[in-house]
Order: C-alpha cells, then sequence, then structure tokens
C-alpha cells in the first residue's frame, strides 16, 4: 500500500448536484494525472470499474483548459460510465461528503458557500 497526501487539498467544489459533487482546478493537474493515470495514457486507464456510491472520478477526456475535474459520487450513477474514467472511492468521511450535498446552490448549481477539499489522503494498491 503507498500513501500520498496532498494531490486534491484546497480544490473547491465548483458544482454540486444530487448524488455528483465536482471540483475544478487548473493548478492541480499534474500532481492529480500522476495519482490518476499512473503514467498511462487516458484511453489506457481501466475502465471496467463502474461509478457507484463514493467513487471517484475524471473525465475521460481532457479539458480545453488543462483543468482537472475530480468528480465524487453518492450513489451510483450509471449514466457516469461512459463519461468517467473511476479511480478510487472514498473509505472514510462519507458522512463528510453527504454534507456537502446539503449546500444551498444557485440555478447552476455552484454552491452559494464556498466548500472546499481540506485534506485527503490517496492509498494505492500496488
Amino acid at each position: 500500500m503507498c500513501s500520498q497526501g496532498g494531490h486534491f487539498n484546497g480544490m473547491i467544489f465548483h458544482r454540486v448536484i444530487k448524488h455528483c459533487h465536482s471540483c475544478r482546478d487548473s493548478n492541480k493537474l499534474g500532481a492529480a494525472e500522476d495519482w490518476t493515470l499512473k503514467g498511462k495514457h487516458y484511453s489506457q486507464l481501466d475502465t471496467s470499474v463502474k461509478h457507484e456510491a463514493f467513487m471517484l472520478g475524471t473525465s475521460k477526456t481532457k479539458h480545453e483548459n488543462g483543468a482537472f475535474e475530480l468528480f465524487i459520487t453518492t450513489a451510483p450513477i450509471p449514466d457516469l460510465n461512459e463519461k468517467l474514467t473511476v479511480f478510487g472511492k472514498v473509505v472514510k468521511g462519507e458522512d463528510i461528503v453527504q454534507e456537502i450535498e446539503e449546500l444551498d446552490t444557485d440555478e447552476h448549481y455552484r454552491p452559494k458557500s464556498s466548500a472546499a477539499i481540506r485534506r485527503v489522503t490517496l492509498k494505492q494498491s500496488i
């Protein structure tokens, strides 16, 4: 087991939709790609893992502006299986992820008050 921290710290939730939260940060691209891709091209990632509850995923296509986008689900969302690549799972703090879902948002699902990832530790099976 390999453990690392800091990859997603400080990422701000820019969309909060029932069962799916999204963070985007152009400053985290390199570190996040290191973690999610592990040296593989997007097309080489294992796409057999599906979006179940509390899964972490990223878009299968890169953003034109170079930003990295992180998605966290709180329920199974089969529609995301073709759009996102799952690379992890929330194993502790599910209650906090669910609290984020309760934030007040505007008509574009942007949180009215700022919410960000304070601290996360990633564990990778080797």
